[in-house]
């Protein structure tokens, strides 16, 4: 099974059914549909043509983490941001952390690869998953996102993600840069 919509009703939560949780909380959405997406190159290859892009926009990228106390981060940084994970580690206060396997995902953030995102604290807030916000995100004005799936992409505003995030009971923590 891949991370498109196509296999979402054997997720902990659908794309359809987190869409329709967000817009029945009045979460304006820009609701995109595209090929899958399984990389940044992939994402950047759509962008300004199938998926806006422009001063204001947000693109980003999502890490799954673990540390050795097997505990799990979403690191989710604007998509040209660098990073040492070494640094990453010590920055978040983890040490050494490593990418999680494409089964502890599904578990923590219930979704596959290539489909990690914000959104998924929808399981990841009820799993322990802590999750770590780029600074950059702040002053976006809209933040694209993959809602589960990696052939649908949503924008919303940062204020609407982190109530979003805050209605499920995720605690951001904003990474120091």
């Amino acid at each position: 099974m891949d991370a498109s919509s196509t296999y979402q009703d054997t997720l902990p939560v659908s794309s359809d059914a987190l869409l329709e949780t967000l817009r029945g909380w009045g979460i304006a959405l820009e609701y995109y549909e595209h090929t899958p997406l399984r990389t940044v190159e992939d994402a950047k290859s759509l962008q300004g043509s199938v998926i806006p892009a422009g001063t204001g926009r947000v693109d980003i990228k999502n890490l799954y983490m673990r540390d050795k106390k097997k505990r799990n981060y979403l690191i989710v940084l604007e998509q040209d941001r660098t990073i040492d994970l070494k640094e990453l580690g010590t920055a978040i206060g983890a040490g050494n952390v490593s990418f999680g396997s494409a089964d502890r995902l599904l578990e923590h953030l219930g979704v596959r690869p290539g489909a990690v995102s914000p959104l998924t604290m929808v399981t990841g807030a009820q799993t322990g998953v802590q999750i770590y916000l780029d600074p950059a995100l702040r002053e976006a004005e809209l933040i694209h996102a993959h809602p589960l799936v990696n052939d649908r992409t949503v924008a919303m505003t940062p204020d609407d993600l982190l109530a979003v995030l805050e209605r499920w009971g995720a605690k951001v923590n904003w990474l120091d840069f």
